[in-house]
């Protein structure tokens, strides 16, 4: 287990954990939550060895390995498939020796760990992951280099979940996958064979994909059962009753002073009034649990424009010529709130480009009134900030003949105080400047809101508070996003984004959510032409994992059965067996014997991945 004890520890001087404690049970799933700056971060660079603490102690079980995502993933010319496997280092390591190893007793060891570690099956094990996290067949084999830096992001996490170490500790995992990715890692965590302790400020992830909540608050560590809904529940309750302990302390602290105050001076009670003087001074003060600063977005609100606002006729759009999206007949009205749903590379984007006018139809006809303003917030916005500019600054920029007043009160309106005003945006935190991005995306009160993964770097809080901005705000909006919980609270329409057009969605999330965890159970029944092309590449791509296999469990009988030539040519020396010599030639019996069993466990391997070859054949014919 994971048993943190009394941890101290500081940053320039700002104490961060005092006294800090908490005992995390082996294999189990657990949700790191508090508000940002608390140390979530910094509590895994503890954990990692990476900092030390300057009081307590960390303690892990030995030998215990861990995981994390590495910050970035070299853009080199290592395929993807390739790079996921080199991060299991045991299995790299002891495949690099089967190929050099001589001594028949270490080949025989190798074999067996091998076996062990079921290294045979690893590819299509990190082909598995990089799929759930978007990567089809073709783009495993390309190397990383033809990635930008956040899908580069993704291929990091999966190579420390294929590594599987005893405790992983992931950080925001889902600020880069969409919706899809989100909801199969979520899935994977929950059959994880070891520790997960996982910062996140996704809702929906928190809730079904751990069993306990470490909470980060005023520079200590407590651990609760049960998911984030219920830790939020107990939360509450606590400072319910944390209140109302603080609110009966006060008046009878207040009772208590009143008698002191009144007869302290007389000499008949001067005895009583010192008692209760004692008895105030031995009170252990309650304190009320502080009321954070309530966290706000305030949506300016548009004027009402007749119905539709938009509307596409047989509208096609993609890129050089190439169209993306194909006879789209859509209808947008100013109180609809609609979702996107669909998988990575669908055309999700692509769309909200088209409704935002970043991207002009290739073909049909698109409507929309003359008076149509459209705000469109996307993650890269948050990037192209000025970052030696202040927040202040840009708003003068966008609205050059505004009072300063107002612009302070707008910023204001997203959570950012006087001070973050005029802090440059480089010195801004991550939801900091998403605020920043967003209020700029909104100046203009549109009549319609495109937010493409509006949440990340916004934590819980945050979250709940555009939630309730988007619920009472007068525009449209539609969303693209891999919290289900925001889309779940937002969308009442759903546009899944599928086979190159876009159709309502008929069935809600959860429905959507067990029709992606089911990977074999099509949304739409396929034709059963292309039912048999599916099943046709699933089955060559079984084959050709399955002969790779083969190949590599022949080669490794070749390489024994050369061994055991040699072994056999020098056991029929006879200069071997003259008199002095019997120990020399017991060793190298010894040696002939151990490498017999090698052969024995190497051809059970292959024996195993012929039949299994044969199989996968026999369906495929």
């Amino acid at each position: 287990m994971l048993r943190i004890t009394d941890l101290s520890f500081s940053i320039e001087g700002a104490p961060l954990f005092d006294g800090a404690s908490a005992t995390i049970p082996t294999g189990h799933k657990v949700g790191v939550v508090g508000r940002n700056g608390t140390g979530k971060t910094t509590l895994f660079k503890l954990i990692r060895g990476e900092l030390h603490p300057e009081g307590g102690t960390i303690t892990l079980p030995p030998r215990a390995r861990i995981g994390g995502v590495a910050q970035e993933v070299p853009g080199n010319e290592v395929s993807l498939i390739d790079t996921v496997l080199a991060a299991d280092t045991e299995r790299a390591a002891l495949m690099e020796e089967a190929e050099t190893a001589t001594d028949a007793t270490r080949i025989a060891d190798v074999q067996t760990r091998l076996a062990d570690i079921d290294a045979w099956s690893a590819e299509a094990r990190a082909s598995a992951i990089l799929r759930g996290l978007g990567f089809d067949a073709e783009e495993q084999r390309m190397p990383c280099s033809a990635f930008s830096g956040g899908w580069r992001m993704r291929v990091a996490l999966a190579a420390v979940l294929f590594a599987q170490p005893d405790l992983l500790l992931l950080d925001e995992p889902t600020n880069y996958l969409d919706l899809e990715g989100a909801l199969w890692l979520e899935n994977y965590l929950q059959r994880y064979p070891h520790t997960v302790l996982i910062v996140s400020h996704d809702r929906g992830l928190l809730n079904r994909a751990v069993g306990g909540i470490l909470h980060l608050e005023a520079r200590k560590l407590t651990y609760y059962s049960g998911p984030y809904d219920q830790f939020a529940r107990q939360r509450a309750e606590q400072r319910a009753v944390q209140a109302a302990a603080a609110k009966k302390q006060e008046a009878r602290r207040a009772h208590l002073q009143g008698f002191v105050d009144r007869f302290r001076a007389q000499a008949n009670k001067a005895k009583q009034a010192q008692s209760r003087v004692k008895m105030l001074e031995k009170m252990e003060t309650i304190r009320a649990p502080e009321d954070a600063a309530r966290t706000v977005f305030t949506f300016p609100e548009p004027e009402q424009l007749s119905p539709p606002i938009l509307v596409t006729e047989g509208v096609s759009v993609g890129y050089d010529g190439t169209p993306v999206l194909r006879n789209l007949d859509l209808r947008i009205d100013q109180d609809d709130r609609i979702a996107l749903l669909g998988k990575n590379g669908e055309g999700k984007s692509t769309l909200a480009k088209l409704l935002s006018a970043r991207l002009p139809p290739m073909a049909g006809r698109m409507q929309h009134s003359g008076k149509l303003r459209i705000g469109f917030f996307a993650q890269h916005q948050v990037d192209e900030l000025r970052v030696e500019e202040t927040p202040l600054q840009h708003l003068f920029r966008e609205c050059p003949g505004e009072a300063q007043s107002k612009l302070r009160a707008r910023l204001a309106g997203f959570g950012l105080g006087a001070d973050q005003a005029q802090t440059p945006v480089g010195n801004l935190s991550g939801g900091q400047k998403a605020r920043l991005s967003l209020l700029l995306a909104t100046l203009a009160a549109p009549h319609l809101l495109i937010l493409d993964e509006p949440t990340n770097h916004l934590d819980i809080e945050s979250r709940e508070a555009l939630v309730e901005a988007l619920t009472e705000y007068s525009g449209a909006v539609i969303l693209i996003s891999h919290d289900m919980h925001l889309l779940s609270m937002v969308a009442d329409r759903l546009w899944l984004v599928k086979g190159g057009t876009v159709r309502p969605y008929e069935d809600d999330l959860e429905a959507y959510r067990r029709m992606l965890l089911q990977t074999d159970t099509p949304a739409k029944p396929a034709t059963p032409r292309k039912q048999q092309a599916q099943a046709a590449r699933v089955d060559r791509d079984r084959v050709a994992a399955l002969r790779a296999e083969l190949r590599k469990c022949e080669d490794r009988l070749e390489k024994l059965g050369q061994m055991s030539e040699k072994l056999v040519s020098r056991l029929a020396d006879p200069a071997l067996y003259e008199d002095g010599r019997a120990d020399e030639a017991a060793v190298w019996q010894k040696k002939y014997a151990e490498l017999r069993d090698a052969q024995a466990r190497a051809e059970d391997l292959w024996l195993r991945a012929q039949d299994k070859l044969e199989r996968a054949q026999g369906r495929d014919a």
